[in-house]
């Protein structure tokens, strides 16, 4: 079987994510991971928190922490939603760790001999106040194009014009406040992206044909225009320093790496945090990453919204050539558009839209997972509503799947106690939905394997349905009345399909996929997954097979709670 690569963006150190950054990478890369685990696949499924940049180090000073203390709290804090909603990483990982800090070191010493990165002299903003050059971010003012008075020296949050610190009126430290600042010449290191560009566009050539267009067409975008060259430090006092052996006079002055470079090579170095923590020594997390050392044979797969694609499908491979060293670089780049609250944005300032921990506060996370992905923004950007999300839920989940388990247990155990019954020979019904499940268990594998989650959730879908269809076919409540043999099969067969569905269901719904599994008191019930033959002929749980009746699987969305969350929330923001 493939060995499988897998990244997710790395969720930003500042808060608690919004449902659009969760659907946006973290959970179609554990769904897509789960279901390849269960194919037999090698898979390591790697993420951490970005902490360092001009964010952390001002959300640290609003809660006066240090800020190594604000990213650890910050950190736990998100690892644990991310259990919650059962994101099946094997290692989240910090970039703020050690192991990121020395491979950062080493790609840029790598560059620099290889004449991709100088230094240069520019002009930038210095604060006498706070002694110390201010980073765009640290520069706030009113913006020259709007009037918006907390605009940013990046950009202004308001009207989204990109912007510099030199064109705010009135700027100010975002520090101390102080509005006697200076523009003053410095030194720092650029990225020579420029003259990398044609080994750039090769390689995208050669690799991007098969990505979502999403994913291509913005790459293309950013070459077409042409690559420029970018400074890759910052003067902040959180970040990977720049080492003192290569560049003494700026390691002097406190020079750390632009966020945008260290970043992605976290995802290497996140591996080798995983590889470290194991005391016997096998992992290698080498054999992973590197040409010579085995990953070669790798199958490495990344996941993130449309935002962060320029730096993983441009700047980051960019890095890796230019180290002319044999590192992984990414086969396939899975783009997702935004999720929208009802077509505007998330926001935090604003308390608008549903977060990942207020999500889990109020329902469990298998009716988020199952939403999100059955209506993940692939195509183009899709719209979270209240009205939307429980129409899903009480159709697709409490009607099409828990009411079908829940109806076929009860019934049988009424009828016919706590084992399986045995019943008849299969007939012409059993040998139709056979048929039927198989087919649609290949498409839910084409989907699943093309990365196509919608499609994928669809066919998932279109399984549940099927179990519906042939139960109101058979009718067992009736059946029994007149022919309990035919009634006792009727049951055993939606019983296998139950068992199928908590198989197959697994990377979407995992916590209901495991109570479907444990109703049965199968003997060594380890099956990964399904094979044709199997979907033909549903005789996985054998008749005698004790069972039991979990609890309702998925509750439906009153009115009334409709109405609760719209009011907690906010509804529609126009």
């Amino acid at each position: 079987m493939a060995r499988h690569l897998i990244t997710s963006a790395l969720p930003y150190i500042n808060g608690i994510k919004h449902l659009g950054n969760m659907v946006g990478s973290m959970l179609p890369a554990d769904v897509y991971s789960r279901y390849l685990r269960q194919r037999g696949h090698d898979v390591l499924y790697i993420c951490a928190t970005d902490e360092h940049g001009t964010p952390a180090e001002l959300a640290a000073k609003e809660q006066g922490l240090p800020v190594d203390a604000f990213c650890a709290q910050a950190h736990d804090a998100q690892k644990a939603v991310y259990d919650g909603f059962e994101l099946a990483f094997d290692h989240f990982g910090r970039s703020s760790s050690p192991q990121n800090a020395e491979l950062t070191q080493h790609f840029a010493r790598k560059l620099y001999e290889n004449g991709f990165i100088e230094e240069r002299a520019i002009r930038q903003v210095y604060s006498p106040a706070d002694g110390r050059f201010l980073p765009d971010r640290y520069v706030e003012g009113t913006c020259p194009h709007c009037g918006y008075d907390k605009a940013r020296g990046d950009q202004c949050e308001n009207c989204t014009r990109v912007l510099d610190p030199t064109d705010l009126i009135d700027p100010r430290s975002a520090i101390s406040g102080s509005t006697e600042l200076e523009v003053r010449e410095t030194k720092h290191l650029f990225l020579l992206q420029s003259k990398l560009q044609g080994e750039v566009e090769k390689w995208i050539d050669e690799t991007a044909g098969d990505w979502p267009q999403l994913a291509s067409s913005i790459a293309r975008k950013w070459l077409t225009e042409g690559l420029h060259d970018r400074a890759i430090t910052r003067d902040l006092d959180w970040g990977v320093p720049v080492p003192a052996d290569t560049w003494p006079e700026l390691a002097a002055e406190g020079k750390v790496f632009y966020v945008w470079f260290d970043a992605p090579i976290e995802y290497i170095g996140a591996t080798k945090e995983w590889a470290d923590q194991d005391e016997s020594g096998v992992r290698d997390w080498k054999s992973w990453w590197y040409g010579p050392d085995g990953a070669d044979d790798v199958r490495y797969t990344e996941f993130m919204a449309k935002d962060n694609v320029p730096f993983h499908s441009v700047m980051f491979p960019a890095t890796e050539m230019g180290v002319r060293e044999p590192w992984k670089k990414v086969d396939y780049l899975k783009a997702f558009n935004w999720l929208t609250y009802y077509g505007g944005k998330f926001s935090t300032s604003q308390k608008r839209g549903v977060f990942t921990d207020q999500a889990l506060a109020t329902l469990p996370a298998d009716y988020w997972r199952y939403f999100l992905i059955a209506n993940a923004p692939e195509s183009d950007d899709s719209s979270f509503t209240w009205e939307h999300f429980t129409a899903t839920v009480n159709k697709d989940l409490a009607d099409t799947l828990g009411n079908f388990v829940n109806r076929v247990l009860s019934f049988s155990r009424k009828r016919f106690g706590d084992d399986v019954p045995a019943g008849g020979e299969p007939g012409e019904a059993e040998t139709k939905l056979g048929e039927e499940i198989a087919s649609l268990l290949a498409e839910y594998e084409t989907q699943m394997e093309s990365l196509q989650f919608r499609k994928a959730a669809a066919a998932l879908r279109a399984l549940w349905s099927a179990g519906n269809s042939y139960l109101e076919e058979k009718a067992p409540w009736l059946e029994i009345k007149t022919n309990p043999e035919g009634a006792a099969l009727t049951l055993r067969t939606a019983m296998n399909l139950i068992h199928l569905y908590a198989v197959v269901s697994e990377p979407f719904i995992p916590a209901s996929a495991k109570a479907m599994r444990a109703a049965f008191a199968l003997d060594g019930d380890t099956a990964t997954w399904v094979t044709q033959d199997e979907a033909k002929s549903l005789t996985s749980v054998p008749a005698g097979t004790a069972f039991t009746v979990p609890p309702v699987l998925f509750a439906k969305i009153t009115d009334e709670d409709l109405e609760d969350y719209k009011e907690r929330f906010g509804g529609d923001p126009a």
